[in-house]
Parts: C-alpha cells; structure tokens; sequence
C-alpha cells in the first residue's frame, strides 16, 4: 500500500503537455461527529456522514507542463490569496504521493453552491474535488490505475487537505476512522457502508442558514483544542459508542433512535467547543431558537425530525423522504422567520463526485 500511494515518476507517461479536469464533489454532513485529530490527519475517533447532493463545490484544474511547481487560485471568479497558505500545504503535503506536481503549473478555479466558512463544510467539497482532479490526472499519466485505486487515493490525498474531504470522495453513507463497524474502515480514507435501511438512502437534509458569515474559530483552531481538553477521552469514547449504535440503526431503519443519536452527537460537538480553553461559542440566538421549536415540533407532530449542526450557528434538519411535504410547511410557517433573509437550503442524500470533462494537449 505504501508503494502504491508513493508512485515512481519514471512510470508515468510524459507525453501530456497541457489540460484540463473538471469535478463537482459535495459537501457531507456527519452524523457521528470528529473533532479532534492526531498528526498528520488522523481522527481522534470515528466519524459516519451523509454525502449531499446539491451542496457542492465544482473545481476546474488547467495544467501545464513547467520547470517549477506553482499555482494560482480563483474563487467564483475573483482571485483569492488568502487561500493560497492552505493550498501551498496540501501541495506540499502530498507531493510524495503525486510526485508529478512538480512538473506542472496548475490554475485552480472554484465556485461553491452554498456560502463558505459558515459551518456547511466548504473544505471538504473543495478539496475533495481537487483531490479527485489530481489523482485523475495521474490515471491519465498511469493508465495502469483502477478506477477504485483512484478513488481510494482521492480520498487519502483529500483527507490530507481537510479531513472530512475524504467522505466527500463517495456517495451516500460514508466512515472514517477505524472502528468495528466494518473491516475495511480507515484512519485514512473514507468507506462506504455497507447494508443500509432503504429509508436512509433517500433522506433529506433541509439546511437553515442562521448566519452564512464566517466563523469566529475555524475548525483548524477547534480540533486542536481537544490535544488538552479535560474531557476528550469521555468524548472519544461517546462517539465509539454512537458510531456502533447507529450502525445498527442504519440497517434497521429505526427513526426514533436515529434522532436520539445524531442530536446527541450534535450537542456533543458544540459541548466540546463550550468546554474548551479558550472556550468558544458558535451557536447563534436564533440557532437556539430553532432546536428548542424543533423539539416542540417533533413532540407534537410525532415525526422523525433530527438536528444537526456542523462547526458553525446553521441547522441541519434530517428526515425521510416520506415528510418533505410537512417539514418543508412546518419550515414555512414556523422556522423560516429565524433564518437569516429567509434563507434556506433543501437537499438530500447524494450520490457522490462526478467527472464533468476533461481535455489534454
């Protein structure tokens, strides 16, 4: 495995001059959170998420062959330097396992569908995305690469630019981080599970944008904080627990209990950050508000209607396919008013990245 993340140059076709590689890669939204890592990113405990559908990040790569590596940025158009520092390490990060960057100048452009930085998870669609441009390249320049290598190696190489960016590299359901939930589970890279409730394959994750600014504390800052937190090991071994909890709950399409264990998860999360030193907080007044209607809701409606909240003040409302039409009238009528301009977000559960085209010189 270690030969195979680390290809010789020498193997590669070096009749590519020039092209072009475009992907669109979603963003996930987990369901047994990590938070928390260990160098180089390796998660502190396993996580399990749902891959979405219309909240993406398309990314077009344009190469050129060069005597010296380099790279220019563009997002929605408009040139970004600060995102330059994070770029220039993923590249260096994982020149060993793509040694032919070195030889090509790369012009990057990305546009996201949803806003960046406000808890929906930008970097993990985003550099899944590159992630997958890179290493279709180098099927391109190594023919003799499968389509599940690539796609295995996507998800290695994306883990290294954000953690949950591997997740993003497939469809539906997906882990990270080794567990007992499934054999082939991996501190690094993403696997798809397995034997899931048919309920759970067309679930619906209605996002309400409380606030689409950016966060105070970025995620970066959040996981590193957990290295001296005084609750971590509890933490660690709650989501363990939960993981394998909903493992079960996935294959028998428990909805009650599915609730019970994605909103614990999410409170969790948000404890941590509470709890940490320097304590932070990302909850919004108005995120508040909406769990505690949420509650109210789903007490008096009997419905299975889940929380769930990424690092950032949006909500993640989770339901099955069979109650988009009351849930998206309860939306309507009783949460849209705390949404920032009304917004909000309908999607679903997704089926993963998707190649949009290609063109080498």
């Amino acid at each position: 495995m270690e030969h195979y993340f680390t290809p010789n140059i020498e193997s590669y076709d070096q009749s590519f001059e020039s092209g072009t590689i475009r992907y669109e890669s979603p963003s996930n939204i987990a369901l047994v959170k990590y938070w928390g890592k260990h160098p180089v990113q390796i998660p502190a405990n396993p996580s399990i998420s749902f891959t979405l559908d219309k909240c993406k990040t398309t990314t077009s790569l344009s190469f050129s062959k060069s005597n010296k590596f380099g790279f220019s940025i563009t997002v929605s158009g408009k040139k970004k330097e600060s995102f330059e520092p994070k770029i220039a390490a993923f590249f260096q990060r994982i020149m060993v396992y793509l040694p032919f960057i070195e030889t090509f100048y790369f012009e990057i452009e990305t546009s996201n569908t949803f806003p960046h930085s406000s808890g929906i998870a930008s970097s993990a669609s985003g550099f899944s995305a590159l992630a997958l441009c890179l290493c279709h390249l180098e099927q391109k320049l190594n023919p003799n690469i499968t389509n599940d290598e690539l796609q295995k190696k996507a998800s290695f190489i994306a883990r290294l630019g954000s953690g949950s960016a591997c997740r993003s590299i497939y469809g539906g359901l997906v882990s990270w981080g080794k567990s007992d939930i499934q054999s082939d589970c991996s501190d690094y890279w993403g696997t798809s599970i397995n034997n899931i409730h048919p309920v759970f394959k067309n679930y619906q994750d209605t996002i309400l944008l409380v606030d689409k600014g950016t966060k105070e504390v970025s995620s970066s800052l959040g996981h590193s904080m957990m290295n001296e937190h005084p609750y971590a090991g509890t933490r660690f071994k709650q989501a363990n627990a939960n993981i394998l909890a909903l493992k079960s709950v996935l294959e028998t399409g428990d909805g009650t209990a599915f609730v019970e264990i994605v909103e614990t998860e999410a409170l969790a999360l948000h404890a941590m950050m509470m709890l940490s030193r320097p304590y932070f907080m990302l909850f919004k007044p108005n995120t508040v508000e909406i769990i505690h209607r949420v509650w109210q809701l789903r007490k008096q409606l009997n419905i299975n209607l889940a929380i769930t909240l990424d690092a950032g003040a949006n909500v993640h409302l989770l339901y099955p396919a069979s109650q988009k039409v009351d849930v998206l009238n309860l939306i309507n009528t009783e949460l849209v008013g705390f949404c920032e301009n009304g917004q909000y977000i309908c999607d679903n559960i997704g089926n993963g990245p998707l190649l949009l085209n290609e063109a080498y010189a």
